[in-house]
């Protein structure tokens, strides 16, 4: 296997001979921050609109129902 001069080495002084490790974990800590924006900014919004808008008819349908009966 080759020596990666390179490549980071872990605060423990494992080391990897081919270095494979440190760029699997470099790769998933890179990306994690990402999708947690992108699953949580779509969601938050949006549920509380869809939730007021239902709010707001139900009571417009009751006002109505109550005014008309």
């Amino acid at each position: 296997m080759a020596h990666n001069p390179h490549a980071p080495q872990g605060p423990e002084g494992n080391h990897d001979p081919a270095g494979s490790t440190q760029m699997f974990r470099a790769f998933v800590d890179e990306g994690e921050p990402q999708r947690r924006q992108q699953a949580a900014a779509p969601s938050g919004p949006k549920t509380g609109v869809i939730v007021a808008v239902v709010a707001v008819i139900v009571v417009l349908a009751a006002v109505a129902w109550l005014a008309l009966g």
